[in-house]
């Protein structure tokens, strides 16, 4: 075997005994160009060859040219590759390996309720928002509303008619108790006039109580 090419067989580089890459996507080249960039004594020339790389960096990945921060993303990637030890000046805030590995704040999921997913992921926000009301006309009204909505919302979804009471019975337990109308003698709109989204006025009744849905009631009682 010639003497030379046992040289280079003896200094083939085996993927499983290489430095793992970082970021794969820009190849081990760009790697071993800010490995060396790390190893330039002079600032100055350091700063001169990180512009170079983040040049490098945004020609390997045109698809990213629309992001919004583009050029940020760029800076960000090239202190992660260089595993933060490159001391260069950036235009952006410099990434720290404290700051990547931070935990993010815990999203607020929505409050679901597989028993009553008919009604929707708001349905909880809207009672919340009633239950944080001072008492009064207003919230009644609120309360109301939000009844009518989940009576609405309960048709849509089993195409069928549901009495006001199973409504009361569900506001009352996804209000946590806070929203008691099971005892009330008042009526939701009727499973017609929901179907059929028509508007309903609020003004004044006969009797000078607050009424929240227009027309009277065959059985004299106050309507929402």
């Amino acid at each position: 075997m010639d003497v030379n090419n046992h040289k280079e067989i003896n200094n083939l580089e085996y993927n499983t005994e290489r430095e793992k890459l970082i970021i794969p996507e820009y190849g081990r080249h760009l790697q071993k160009m800010i490995d060396q960039a790390v190893e330039i004594e002079d600032k100055e020339e350091r700063n001169k060859v990180a512009k170079a790389i983040i040049a490098v960096m945004g020609n390997l990945q045109p698809h990213l040219r629309d992001v919004p921060d583009f050029q940020h993303k760029l800076w960000d990637q090239l202190f992660i590759i260089s595993d933060f030890k490159l001391d260069v000046e950036a235009p952006y805030p410099i990434l720290t390996k404290e700051k990547l590995e931070e935990r993010p704040e815990p999203l607020e999921y929505p409050q679901n309720f597989p028993k009553y997913r008919y009604y929707g992921n708001n349905i909880k926000r809207m009672i919340d928002v009633a239950n944080s009301w001072e008492e009064g006309d207003l919230k009644t009204a609120l309360i109301y509303t939000i009844a009518n909505h989940m009576k609405k919302c309960y048709l849509n979804w089993n195409k069928d008619t549901v009495d006001d009471q199973a409504i009361f019975n569900h506001l009352f337990e996804l209000s946590n108790g806070k929203i008691d109308l099971r005892n009330s003698t008042e009526d939701l709109s009727t499973s017609t006039d929901l179907m059929r989204g028509k508007k309903k006025s609020y003004r004044s009744g006969g009797s000078g109580k607050k009424n929240y849905r227009g027309g009277g009631s065959n059985r004299g009682k106050k309507r929402y």
